[in-house]
């Protein structure tokens, strides 16, 4: 598959989700809470990463396969998340991060469901 720089809803959320994930992660360092801060910023920049790298797939395989791993580091990061929100001795991201993060999900699982019926 060609690349397509065209706007592509996926592509800027997770871009600007990524930004979001800096700016949480420099709260979470700011208390030298440094593992959790590389966990956060690797799974939550990961999935940006893996969706801006699928836009270049060599294949429809290799397109949802991308995807999938994008999936999956949602998953983590809401772990993650969820640790926070739990625990009194951490940062807890904002509603808007949250809602972000699930809105991801759900477009990130629709399009692998999509790509795999080819509807």
């Amino acid at each position: 598959m060609m690349r397509n720089d065209k706007t592509n809803i996926i592509v800027d959320k997770t871009f600007n989700f990524a930004l979001d994930i800096v700016e949480f992660t420099e709260q979470l360092y700011e208390k030298n809470r440094f593992a959790l801060a590389n966990q956060i910023f690797k799974s939550g920049t990961s999935i940006g990463a893996n969706v801006h790298e699928a836009q270049n797939a060599e294949s429809k395989n290799d397109f949802i396969h991308k995807m999938k791993i994008s999936a999956k580091e949602t998953d983590e990061t809401g772990f993650w998340f969820k640790l926070c929100e739990k625990s009194p001795y951490l940062p807890t991201p904002d509603e808007k991060m949250k809602t972000e993060l699930q809105e991801i999900h759900l477009i990130l699982n629709k399009i692998i469901s999509t790509s795999k019926t080819g509807n």
